[in-house]
């Protein structure tokens, strides 16, 4: 297991260099085309990537559960809830995260946070009742395991690029509105019309990077540490049958959240989108019956 975590980590490590990379080599382009100092836009362009990764790095727990809905709570309002969550904290000697409920039938969970001492767990209504104790806790464990692994600080950095892209993506649809309409009329010229093309070229370039390439990046980062999550949960319970049952119940009863969003989808324990040929494409969650294979394999070793 600790061998993954290396591996893991730095695979993730490559994959972020790689897309950090990408958001200047956008900049490096968009400057050649429009004549700016390529080295002064590129550097611009990395510097506020950095900036807004850094902002979701410290504000991570609170973007992730205001973009669900989620509502705080204590021991007293849901104690069955809280109860497994300090029981785990105890087990693995870690601080007791932020508890939150989500009110969505849709059975689903995830944790956030930049680190074990800034963590918080989710699960949604939808959830708490269909598990029965033990595969809550299962459940519950397994959002712990990211917590554990520090997965929910490279979930969050992914988030903070991927949004970044899309804001990449914004300017550059509004520079080619804004040459197309600057082109219009007779004066008209060669120049124009090149700016007018350039631009375009432009925003089909940050649009591809941001609808292909980020969610090929989200899922290449959560695939694996899904698996890594439910063996660091099955060791923490001594009991991987029950996340295996809560599994096998996330298949049978999945459907999508009512607030959904793609760029989260990779926190959840579940895949929470509404399936469609490019859901599965991206599918941010290695299929559920291999997640049960590899959890029923691990249970015949204690």
């Amino acid at each position: 297991m600790y061998s993954a975590i290396a591996a893991n980590k730095r695979n993730t490590v490559i994959i972020l260099l790689v897309f950090v990379a990408a958001i200047g080599g956008v900049g490096w382009l968009a400057a050649n085309w429009f004549g700016a100092s390529a080295w002064t836009v590129t550097v611009g362009t990395l510097i506020f990537a950095a900036l807004y990764a850094l902002f979701q790095y410290y504000n991570a727990g609170a973007i992730a559960v205001m973009t669900a809905g989620a509502i705080e709570i204590e021991k007293k309002d849901n104690p069955r809830l809280w109860r497994v969550v300090e029981n785990l904290s105890i087990t693995e000697g870690m601080p007791m995260p932020k508890v939150y409920i989500v009110n969505d039938p849709a059975p689903n969970a995830f944790a956030s946070g930049r680190d074990p001492e800034h963590a918080v767990v989710c699960a949604t209504t939808g959830l708490l009742d269909i598990m029965t104790d033990s595969e809550l806790e299962g459940v519950m464990a397994h959002e712990m395991g990211h917590v554990k692994n520090f997965d929910i600080r490279v979930a969050t950095i992914v988030f903070g690029l991927v949004v970044a892209i899309g804001l990449v993506t914004d300017i550059a649809f509004r520079i080619f509105v804004y040459a197309s309409y600057n082109t219009r009329g007779n004066d008209r010229d060669n120049s124009a019309g090149a700016i007018m093309l350039i631009s375009g070229a432009f925003a089909l370039l940050a649009s591809i990077i941001a609808f292909v390439i980020g969610p090929l990046i989200q899922a290449g980062v959560s695939r694996q540490r899904e698996y890594l999550a439910d063996a660091t949960g099955a060791m923490t319970t001594r009991n991987p049958e029950g996340l295996a049952s809560a599994l096998h119940k996330l298949g049978e009863y999945a459907r999508p959240l009512q607030r959904q969003s793609p760029s989260m989808a990779h926190m959840w324990v579940a895949d929470p989108l509404k399936p469609g040929f490019f859901a599965r494409l991206y599918a941010t969650h290695p299929p559920i019956p291999d997640r049960i294979t590899r959890l029923l394999a691990i249970g015949g070793k204690f």
